[in-house]
């Protein structure tokens, strides 16, 4: 039997004293995880993560003095250990969040509920401890010191580019808006070709994410809406909380979102997309599964696979956690296992060689 000292310990760090005490009562109650200790900002936080040693930390953002994000990254250099940003998800406090994603922290969780509102003990319990379930499953002794997306160089543009002919699809969850920060944009432009993405992320998060991609990318990156046509050298990313699918329309095809029962416990996922690409465009895709936690996306990526599409997951040793790949490869969807940095050029000589629907 378990004693606390045995339970993974959790350093929390928000410079609001209702928050501390907020997610410390979660921590402590859960029984799954233990407080070690707390800080007011980043200076506490870094003097503390050296003294006290916690297996995870809890991170605001915005702090007085060393912020959280600058906080991340001297952690993530010296101490690397998995974080889970809690923060707002209104205006700067979005756009923060990504770039902690992208700097090596691993999960997020809003401060407000979704009618934006200020969350009580009850409401933020499952979400942050299915964010410290993750967290704690997390390796990220594998990630590179600081996070430098390769760039294309080239502005995303803003012209049309046609129907699109062929599909890449994308799955991705804890550890997926760095991956996706390196692999989008590297992707080539002129393929004929639209990328659709689906990361585990919660509603309010999800167009700060796409406009992040969309600033280092070539391909023009948005958040889905309903309706919206399928182009080529465009990306789209399903909104937080809403399952995403390609329908036809015309001769072309469309983006179709619902909030219809979580799949493997999470909306947007990645099966309901990837049954939907297999069904529409078949061997006009490639299916690819990043890093993350559970086995979203594996049955999806065989159907892409069985319907003469091709199927691509990300390898273990450049994966933060390698639950969805490692399932996609089990469950026989993958033709290739690459890691992160070969994903894009490869998935691009797949694309060119592919019909075209």
């Amino acid at each position: 039997m378990n004693t606390s000292s045995d339970l993974p310990s959790v350093l929390v760090v928000d410079d609001s004293a209702f928050f501390r005490r907020l997610v410390s009562e979660v921590v402590a109650g859960s029984g799954e995880f233990r407080v070690i200790g707390s800080a007011a900002d980043g200076v506490d936080a870094l003097e503390k993560v050296h003294a006290l040693q916690p297996d995870l930390i809890t991170m605001d953002l915005q702090m007085p003095g060393l912020g959280g994000l600058d906080a991340i990254g001297y952690i993530m250099s010296e101490a690397p250990r998995p974080i889970v940003v809690v923060s707002a998800h209104a205006g700067h406090g979005s756009a923060g969040s990504i770039r902690a994603l992208e700097l090596g922290a691993v999960e997020l969780v809003p401060k407000e509920d979704s009618q934006g509102g200020r969350l009580s003990s009850l409401r933020i319990a499952p979400r942050l401890l299915e964010a410290l379930r993750a967290a704690a499953a997390a390796d990220v002794r594998r990630l590179p010191v600081l996070a430098r997306p390769r760039s294309s160089g080239a502005f995303a543009s803003t012209r049309p580019a046609g129907t699109a002919r062929r599909i890449l699809a994308i799955a991705a969850s804890t550890g997926g808006p760095r991956a996706l920060a390196e692999l989008v944009p590297a992707l080539p432009t002129g393929l004929e070709a639209s990328v659709l993405i689906v990361q585990h992320m919660p509603p309010g998060f999800t167009r700060s994410l796409a406009e992040r991609l969309n600033g280092l990318s070539a391909l023009r990156v948005v958040e889905a809406e309903e309706g919206m046509e399928v182009q080529a050298d465009t990306a789209y990313l399903a909104p937080g909380d809403y399952h995403m699918r390609l329908v036809p329309a015309g001769g072309g095809l469309r983006l179709a979102l619902d909030q219809e029962a979580p799949v493997w416990g999470v909306r947007p996922a990645a099966d309901r997309l990837f049954h939907s690409v297999a069904q529409r465009v078949g061997a006009s895709a490639v299916g690819v599964v990043l890093t993350g936690l559970g086995r979203d996306g594996a049955a999806g990526l065989r159907a892409i696979h069985d319907a003469g599409g091709v199927g691509i997951a990300q390898d273990r040793g450049t994966s933060t956690i390698y639950g969805m790949p490692g399932a996609a490869l089990e469950a026989g969807g993958a033709d290739l296992v690459l890691p992160l940095g070969a994903i894009a050029d490869q998935a691009g000589s797949l694309l060119r060689e592919l019909p075209r629907r």
